[in-house]
């Protein structure tokens, strides 16, 4: 619509997280930032978790430095 927008996600989540606390923290982050930057009102963030990922050691040798 024209003053309104509804969005889909689909995520890959890291093993051993909350897949909940991701969501909710997922859909109030993108719902926060399209309405900052379009002016539309979100009226809904739809999250799809299409799978879980293991991180690989060396992309845990780059999170921790």
């Amino acid at each position: 619509g024209e003053k309104e927008a509804a969005v889909d996600l689909y995520i890959i989540v890291e093993y051993g997280v909350r897949i909940p606390d991701i969501a909710l923290t997922v859909q109030e982050k993108v719902k926060s930032a399209i309405e900052n930057m379009t002016g539309l009102e979100v009226v809904e963030v739809n999250v799809h978790v299409q799978g879980v990922g293991f991180v690989s050691e060396e992309v845990e040798d780059v999170r921790v430095r």
